[in-house]
C-alpha cells in the first residue's frame, strides 16, 4: 500500500530538516577558527583573523553561488539524487580539508570552502522545494521554516562537539571524523526526499482547473523572474541581513573569548554558539507562522528593524547576560530571514521552478556570508575591534527595512485555456 500523500509530505519535510542538522556544519566555524588564530605555541594554527575567515566565507559564496544549479538540477531529475550528491561532496570536503596544515590553507580552502560549499549549496538546495510542494500556500512559512531550521539548528550540536574534538584529536582528525559522519548521515537521508507525484492538489487548494477562460498564471520561470523588480529588492535585503547574520556567527566565539574571563572564554564561546544557533531555527519557524498570518514583507519589516538595533548595541554588551541577550537577538533575526525569503520566492513565482528561482535570490546570502566576514576580519585586524562592523551590519539593515517598503508581489500574468474549478475541500 502507498504512503498517504500527507504523510509523505512530512517525511519529505523532516528529512529536509535532518540533513540540514548536518550540512549546518558551516556555523561551527567560530569554534574552528578560534583554533586557527590561537598563537602554535598555545596549541593553535597561528592564523590572523582574515586567514581564518578564507575558508568560511569561499565556502558561504561556493555555496550560494551553487544553489543555482542545484536548483535547476533537483527541479529536473528530482531531490533524492541532487542532495545525495550533496551529502557525499560534504563529507569529502571535509575529509580533504583534514589535509591541511598551518603553514598553508590551499587544501582547507579546497576542501572546507569549494568541495564541502558545493555540496551544502547541493543539498540545501534540494530540501525546502520538495517539501512546499507538499502544502497549500496558507503552509509556506511554517513548511520552510522547519526545513531551515535544521541548518541554524546543527551549531547546537556541532558546536560542542567539534569542540571536544579538537581538544581531543586537533582540527585534522576533526575534519576527517565530521566528514566520514556527515557522508553517511547525510546520504542516507536525501533518499526520502520525493516530490509529489503529477496532478497532486494539496488540501485547501484548488484542483486542476477547468478550460475556457483566462487564469491567472503563478509559475515563473528564472528569466521571467529577472525581469521583475521585485527580485532585485529581494536580493538586496536578503544580502544585507546575511551579511549581518554571517559576520556575527563567523566571529562570536571571538569576541566572546575577549570579553569573558580567561577560564570561562572555552566554555561560554561553545554556549554563545549553541544560543545563537538555537534561537536561530527558533527564528526560522517562528517567523515563518508568523509571515503566514501577517504577510511576508511586513514581517521582514520587523525583522530588519530589530536587526539593525541590535547590530548597533552589539559592540556594547561587554557582561555575560548581555552577550547572551545579543546573540540570541542576533541569530533570531538572521535566522527569520531563511525561511521568510524561499517562502516569499514561493508566493511571488510559484513553486514549479521554485529551485532555481530561490537559487537565484540565495545568491545574495553568498554575497553577505563572503562580504560580511571578510569585511569583519580585516577591520579586526586593522583597528582590533569588530566593533566598526556592527556599525556598518547595523546601517545595512536600515537600509533592508526600508526597501520592504518597496516591495511588491509581480503584477498577476493571465494565460488563456483554463479556468480554476471549485476549491477542494
Amino acid at each position: 500500500m502507498s504512503q498517504p500523500t500527507q504523510t509523505r509530505g512530512w517525511v519529505t519535510t523532516f528529512s529536509g530538516t535532518g540533513i540540514n542538522l548536518a550540512l549546518g556544519v558551516l556555523y561551527s566555524w567560530s569554534i574552528i577558527a578560534k583554533t586557527l588564530t590561537t598563537p602554535v605555541d598555545k596549541g593553535g594554527w597561528g592564523w590572523t583573523t582574515l586567514q581564518s575567515q578564507i575558508p568560511y566565507a569561499v565556502a558561504c559564496g561556493v555555496f550560494a553561488l551553487m544553489m543555482v544549479p542545484a536548483g535547476r538540477s533537483q527541479d529536473k531529475y528530482g531531490p533524492r539524487l541532487i542532495a545525495g550528491m550533496g551529502g557525499a561532496l560534504t563529507g569529502l570536503g571535509l575529509i580533504l580539508a583534514s589535509f591541511a596544515s598551518k603553514d598553508s590553507a590551499l587544501l582547507m580552502i579546497m576542501g572546507f570552502g569549494i568541495l564541502a560549499g558545493t555540496g551544502i549549496g547541493f543539498g540545501y538546495g534540494s530540501a525546502t522545494p520538495p517539501a512546499v510542494k507538499w502544502f497549500p500556500p496558507q503552509m509556506k512559512g511554517l513548511i520552510s521554516g522547519l526545513v531551515v531550521a535544521g541548518f541554524g539548528l546543527a551549531s547546537v550540536y556541532i558546536s560542542p562537539l567539534a569542540t571536544a574534538l579538537l581538544k581531543a584529536y586537533g582540527v585534522n582528525r576533526t575534519f576527517l571524523i565530521l566528514g566520514m559522519a556527515f557522508f553517511v548521515v547525510t546520504v542516507g537521508l536525501a533518499q526520502l526526499l520525493v516530490n509529489p507525484p503529477a496532478g497532486y492538489v494539496p488540501k485547501g487548494m484548488p484542483p486542476a482547473p477547468r478550460t475556457g477562460v483566462a487564469v491567472k498564471k503563478h509559475d515563473y520561470d528564472w528569466q521571467e523572474m529577472v525581469n521583475t523588480p521585485a527580485f532585485y529588492l529581494l536580493w538586496l535585503m536578503f544580502a544585507f541581513g546575511a551579511a549581518a547574520g554571517l559576520l556575527t556567527i563567523g566571529t562570536l566565539a571571538k569576541i566572546v573569548v575577549a570579553k569573558v574571563e580567561p577560564a570561562q572564554a572555552a566554555s561560554m564561546a561553545s554556549l554563545m554558539v549553541a544560543l545563537l544557533a538555537v534561537s536561530n531555527a527558533g527564528g526560522r519557524i517562528i517567523a515563518g507562522l508568523l509571515s503566514d498570518r501577517i504577510g511576508r514583507t511586513r514581517t521582514m519589516l520587523l525583522v530588519f528593524v530589530l536587526q539593525a538595533v541590535f547590530m548597533a548595541l552589539f559592540p556594547n554588551f561587554n557582561t555575560v547576560p548581555w552577550l547572551i541577550l545579543g546573540s540570541c537577538a542576533v541569530g533570531f533575526n538572521y535566522g527569520s530571514l531563511l525561511s521568510l525569503f524561499p517562502s516569499t520566492t514561493a508566493d511571488f513565482y510559484g513553486t514549479k521552478n521554485l529551485g532555481v528561482n530561490y537559487g537565484l535570490v540565495f545568491t545574495a546570502w553568498g554575497v553577505g556570508g563572503v562580504f560580511g566576514p571578510i569585511m569583519a576580519g580585516r577591520i579586526k585586524d586593522v583597528f582590533g575591534t569588530f566593533n566598526y562592523a556592527f556599525y556598518i551590519a547595523a546601517g545595512l539593515c536600515a537600509v533592508a527595512a526600508a526597501l520592504t517598503f518597496l516591495t511588491r508581489a509581480p503584477k498577476a500574468v493571465y494565460v488563456s485555456g483554463e479556468a480554476p474549478a471549485p476549491a477542494a475541500k
